[in-house]
């Protein structure tokens, strides 16, 4: 499996490659992509942390697993190839993007954009089985993505943590709010995107966070 992951992530989490449950879950991700279609493509199984080196971070939003349509994942979290008809949610972050910064929503899906500015868009789970949604879960992502996460909150500071939705802020609950910015809203699926993700105001809160800590925005219109 040919996959690809930013030298910065692989120093971060190198205490995670060899320990059992990787070893397990390694063992079956290869198998279920050697005998089953398996989103999103194998080289982007670590896109998310290709993108977006660990010293960049300064935005997390945390999605908890790849879609399972034919085409859609990339291996970012809420983002789909250009070309690729939008999802339900993203529609509704991209409803929520204009609300909030009054910019016209991007051309398409692909917020590979978001990543190249900082903005790390992991899911708790990181491959899925076509067609079958949370196929993945429990087997090691959700420790090994929350290895990751707990790098960040012990080795950085300062970053913006977008939660959305009841399980990404379970996820994100030992976070030192103290040393960052938490962000939380109900999930921006249609089944609860009007009980409170619309008028959240996500990307103008993150960056107000930023500037007044020096950093420089996101660009979350481009």
């Amino acid at each position: 499996m040919n996959v690809r992951i930013d030298p910065s992530w692989k120093k971060a989490l190198e205490q995670e490659w060899s320990k059992e449950y990787f070893i397990r879950l390694t063992n079956f991700v290869r198998s279920q992509y050697a005998t089953r279609m398996v989103y999103p493509p194998a080289g982007q199984i670590f896109a998310a942390f290709d993108s977006c080196p660990f010293d960049k971070v300064k935005v997390v939003i945390l999605g908890q697993d790849p879609y399972p349509g034919a085409g859609q994942a990339n291996g970012l979290s809420f983002s789909v190839n250009p070309g690729v008809e939008l999802p339900r949610s993203l529609r509704n972050i991209y409803k929520e993007l204009e609300s909030d910064l009054q910019c016209t929503p991007p051309a398409n899906g692909d917020l590979s954009r978001w990543a190249r500015q900082g903005v790390l868009l992991l899911n708790a789970t990181l491959t899925v089985n076509a067609g079958s949604p949370a196929s993945h879960q429990n087997q090691g992502w959700e420790e090994f993505t929350d290895a990751a996460i707990r790098a960040l909150a012990t080795q950085r500071e300062g970053i913006v943590y977008i939660l959305w939705g009841a399980y990404a802020q379970r996820k994100g609950e030992f976070i030192d709010r103290t040393r960052n910015c938490v962000i939380t809203s109900p999930h921006p699926s249609p089944l609860s995107a009007s009980r409170g993700f619309f008028g959240s105001r996500p990307f103008s809160r993150a960056n107000e966070y930023l500037v007044a800590r020096g950093e420089t925005p996101i660009n979350w219109c481009d």
